[in-house]
């Protein structure tokens, strides 16, 4: 396969987030889950309890939305709401039975989609992949835009 040219990298990473996505999704579909669901079910899952606001900040969307998934969730058996211990304004989201139990399958599945994703790659290729999108993330989540590497700055 050709290199593509590093003007491509911001479609190549939307087409990958896109097809992980639509992978997910069908995956998901085995478990009665939506792709923001099983998001939703891992975060869940891994805080135990947990607020709405808290959901709504780990997964970068609107706490309307968040109340969305949760009441479709809540309706089929994933998740719970549970009375806050001092705060009788706040509700905390909580998993299920159902939901710890499909946990270690919703992971497995989730492991078969990554496999998948990076097919022909070795080891090391998988870990550099892995730490440069890490590097990415890290390098765009300051509010604060970072100096311009080099071969910006000569073209600034």
């Amino acid at each position: 396969m050709k290199t593509p040219p590093i003007d491509q990298f911001g479609l190549l990473l939307h087409d990958a987030a896109r097809l992980l996505r639509k992978r997910f999704d069908a995956r998901g579909e085995e478990h009665g889950l939506s792709s923001a669901q099983w998001r939703l079910l891992v975060k869940v899952v891994r805080e135990q309890k947990t607020t709405q606001a808290r959901l709504a900040e780990l997964m970068e969307i609107e706490p309307i939305s968040v109340s969305r998934l949760i009441d479709r969730m809540e309706q089929a058996g994933w998740v719970e709401r549970l009375p806050h211990e001092t705060d009788r304004r706040v509700k905390l989201v909580a998993p299920t039975d159902k939901s710890l139990a499909a946990y270690s399958s919703i992971k497995a599945a989730a492991g078969d989609v990554y496999s998948e994703a990076m097919a022909g790659l070795d080891e090391s290729q998988k870990q550099g992949l892995v730490s440069a999108l890490a590097r990415v993330v890290e390098n765009l989540s300051s509010d604060e835009p970072r100096s311009l590497c080099p071969e910006l700055k000569n073209q600034a």
